[in-house]
């Protein structure tokens, strides 16, 4: 499990960046203006993290149990909370209704992890789903084009195989991009530009941490 520091944000959409000597990076812009709004604990529960908030949500569309846990933190309702593990001693850094800067986590050249959930694409077939290539479009074929063909066995065992590749749901799940760059920050705006594409649609929330795959994992590198 990743514990590097991180924060939590919103995929605003891609842009590009152009270096000095002309090279084109398209960067994937990321709003992220969190808020501690709680902690846990090793002694209480088991494991350290901190609870961070973005956005702000009305308080009445804000449930009971929520509206106590923000009104015992002293803080204003989140739209979006989220846990992100870390190690106690980088907990401890931070204090509750404390907002996380940028420029302090993270540093330009750095590689970071981006979570996120992707695109849902409802109900597809076997070559969208898996890239199946489809059948021959000749010889006779006949609306077979997209199928995805022979599916059992014959007498032994006689049976659909578990993990067969078939049409179904496909996107909407948490997916993760490793050791992406941080290509700018702009600390005052709340922005972070990572390098490449990150999972999720636009405005959807994203989870940034410390690359962990990376020698300087958890620390910034310099640019």
């Amino acid at each position: 499990m990743n514990k590097n520091i991180g924060v939590i944000g919103r995929k605003l959409g891609m842009t590009q960046v152009f270096t000095e000597d002309g090279t084109v990076i398209p960067c994937t812009v990321i709003e992220s203006k969190p808020v501690v709004v709680g902690k846990r604990t090793q002694e209480k529960d088991g494991y350290d993290a901190l609870v961070l908030g973005i956005g702000q949500r009305k308080e009445k569309a804000t449930t009971k149990p929520m509206a106590g846990f923000f009104k015992k933190a002293n803080v204003a309702p989140a739209q979006v909370v989220r846990e992100v593990r870390c190690t106690a001693e980088a907990a401890a850094g931070f204090e509750i209704g404390q907002e996380l800067k940028l420029d302090g986590l993270f540093e330009e050249g750095q590689f970071v992890d981006v979570q996120g959930t992707t695109k849902g694409r409802g109900f597809t077939g076997v070559m969208k789903r898996w890239g199946f290539r489809g059948n021959s479009a000749s010889h006779g074929a006949h609306e077979y084009m997209r199928h995805g063909g022979s599916i059992g066995t014959n007498m032994t065992p006689g049976r659909v195989m578990p993990g067969r590749k078939m049409p179904g749901q496909h996107g909407s799940t948490t997916n993760t991009v490793l050791s992406q760059r941080v290509i700018k920050i702009v600390p005052d705006e709340g922005l972070l530009l990572v390098r490449g594409g990150v999972p999720g649609s636009k405005n959807g929330v994203v989870v940034v941490n410390g690359a962990i795959k990376k020698k300087n994992a958890g620390k910034p590198a310099a640019s």
